[in-house]
């Protein structure tokens, strides 16, 4: 059996207090400013849809720990991203963990490419996604 991929992990610190960034990440308004418009409700099991590049792309909300936590489904291939916050006393450490992962060589249907080449890019791209949220969370 072949092994799945490794779990897309990014930790940055912003210089903005833990509940500015939260209010970044767990408000519809807040999520479409930085990353993708949806219609996310920080709601328990609340279903909702990123707009991406490929059409809307089906998530539910799975896990809610304000102002620490945030887990999400997306699409339909078993992908999770995590949003975990940690309070520095005016700053705050954001990581990212985008999970859920296939074997190297399973294409992924909506893009018809291979996971390995998607999580690459998604890898690079992640990193400017979390450059814009700081654009917004710093200003």
């Amino acid at each position: 059996m072949m092994e799945t991929l490794q779990d897309i992990k990014q930790t940055v610190i912003f210089n903005a207090p833990i509940e500015k960034v939260w209010k970044s990440v767990s408000t519809s308004e807040g999520i479409e400013s930085w990353f993708m418009p949806n219609d996310f409700k920080p709601e328990l099991g609340y279903e909702f849809h990123l707009q991406s590049p490929f059409g809307p792309s089906p998530c539910k909300v799975i896990e809610l720990d304000e102002p620490n936590r945030l887990s999400f489904t997306w699409d339909k291939d078993g992908w999770v991203v995590s949003f975990i916050l940690k309070d520095l006393g005016g700053k705050t450490e954001f990581t990212l963990i985008h999970g859920g992962w296939k074997q190297p060589d399973a294409v992924l249907p909506k893009a018809n490419e291979e996971s390995a080449v998607i999580r690459e890019r998604m890898s690079h791209g992640w990193i400017g996604i979390l450059e814009n949220l700081g654009k917004v969370v710093e200003k």
